[in-house]
């Protein structure tokens, strides 16, 4: 089974991996402006998300194998990859375990460490959502509100809405399975991985997920990595200063 993608450009090829609960559309508008750039941009829906397929097993390990299939099935080697939270996990340790894939890495806002869970609420919003009387994405929208009050945090979730046949909306996340396995979100990189080509680390100055204790750690497992700060943005920085954010990778990948 093929992770599904969407792909943008012609060129270099630029890989693209979203976060927990995210799919990769969620990179469309930054996306184009890299195709610019004479890139072909790879906006990959991991497994359990988006438009890729649905399965049981959920983990770094098996994850980090479907990209490397994605990779072997459109031949692409020599990739620029980037990954944001959980895919920056999943870019981890795909650079680690298939370094010839991979000609530069970028994580956005997550470290090699453990995170624990704090998904709990989003997830049970999620599960409260009963498509049986919920009939529009308004309804949806009210309904999440008591568990996520906030809008632009919805407006990201809602975008797993879809119809699953005229009247029937429904969610692309295999919910069940990513509630069961959601702890394997914030799993740490293992202690043996590690990576020597050219890393940047992007940080969100409102985020907590990279701190000045995590600088000891990337450096441990990518000796040749450095760490910027995107101003006026939390943990979805690449959205909330896409400017920013896109001049640092620019001028990273140049």
């Amino acid at each position: 089974m093929i992770l599904h993608s969407n792909i943008i450009g012609e060129g270099k090829p630029f890989v693209i991996l979203h976060g927990f609960l995210g799919m990769g559309d969620n990179w469309k508008t930054l996306a184009r402006q890299f195709s610019e750039l004479d890139c072909q941009v790879h906006l990959v829906d991991q497994r359990n998300h988006g438009r890729s397929f649905h399965s049981d097993d959920f983990d770094y390990d098996v994850m980090a194998k479907d990209l490397k299939d994605y990779c072997d099935e459109n031949l692409l080697t020599d990739i620029v990859l980037l990954g944001h939270s959980m895919g920056g996990k999943t870019a981890m340790l795909f650079a680690s375990e298939y370094p010839e894939y991979v000609n530069k890495l970028i994580v956005a806002d997550i470290s090699p460490r453990y995170y624990p869970v704090h998904h709990d609420t989003i997830l049970n919003g999620l599960s409260s959502l009963d498509f049986s009387v919920i009939n529009t994405r308004r309804e949806a929208d009210v309904a999440l509100s008591n568990y996520v009050k906030e809008v632009g945090t919805r407006m990201f979730l809602l975008k797993n809405l879809y119809w699953v046949e005229k009247g029937q909306l429904g969610l692309r996340i295999n919910l069940p399975v990513l509630e069961e396995n959601v702890s394997e979100v914030g799993e740490a990189l293992p202690i043996y991985a590690t990576f020597n080509k050219d890393t940047l680390f992007l940080r969100g100055d409102r985020s907590e997920y990279i701190g000045e204790a995590d600088s000891a750690i990337i450096a441990r497992h990518f000796s040749n990595s450095k760490i910027e700060t995107i101003s006026k943005a939390g943990h979805w920085l690449h959205a909330e200063n896409p400017t920013e954010f896109y001049n640092a990778v620019v001028e990273f990948i140049n």
